[in-house]
């Protein structure tokens, strides 16, 4: 069931956050240092884990694949969120970056499609 993959996600999260947190605060900055790569870490790791561990049924597994999946992009997101702020007040070459590698990756969308075509579709 999809369910348990967001209690899965959201442990994962929850526990990244934290730990984030007290890294930050050991080394003396006041900021979440690492917590989101700290909970896709441990969301990879427990969820490789149920295979050898615990006996799930296949809804289970199909819920916390599902979410596994959709955490980076999520993730991506938010850090993306961030560093938009941060560019904002930065200045303008900040801003000309960001916009020519949004601009260069949506230039590659053709040739990934390309590659795509020349697959075989297996649905």
């Amino acid at each position: 069931m999809v369910i348990y993959g967001v209690a899965l996600l959201s442990f994962c999260m929850l526990v990244g956050v934290f730990v984030g947190d007290i890294l930050g605060n050991l080394i003396g900055v006041q900021a979440n240092v690492g917590g989101v790569g700290i909970a896709m870490l441990l969301l990879i790791i427990l969820s490789n884990l149920s295979h050898y561990k615990f006996q799930i049924g296949s809804a289970t597994e199909n819920g916390i694949h599902f979410w596994s999946a959709m955490y980076i992009p999520i993730v991506v997101a938010m850090a993306a969120k961030q560093n938009v702020i941060a560019a904002i007040s930065s200045g303008w070459m900040a801003i000309i970056a960001g916009v020519a590698a949004v601009v260069v990756s949506f230039a590659m969308l053709p040739l990934l499609d390309r590659i795509h075509i020349g697959e075989k579709d297996d649905s």
